[in-house]
């Protein structure tokens, strides 16, 4: 059973551009090569400028547990925190 992780990031309509070249070029190819990752993609909200949601897949909770302690994921959050207004939601889902 993988376990869908979720992070709902805002940012600022002007930084959108920014944003979406920052995770697929840097963010992302950081996080799909983590042990355990099975897909990742970046979602924009149709509806709100601004609204992004962070989805990836992962293999088990020992694997996201092992990524967030990586040297990936402060890159990754060192690179995201320049661009919210705020703090990040994460939320896990378990695949049925």
């Amino acid at each position: 059973m993988s376990i869908v992780r979720l992070i709902y990031v805002t940012v600022k309509p002007d930084q959108v551009m920014e944003a979406v070249s920052l995770w697929k070029n840097h963010c992302a190819p950081l996080m799909i090569k983590e042990q355990g990752c099975l897909s990742e993609k970046l979602l924009e909200c149709a509806d709100a400028p601004g609204e992004f949601i962070s989805y990836s897949e992962w293999d088990s909770q020992a694997s996201i547990d092992k990524y967030r302690n990586s040297e990936a994921h402060a890159e990754i959050q060192k690179h995201s925190r320049s661009l919210q207004g705020g703090r990040a939601t994460v939320k896990r889902y378990e695949v049925k």
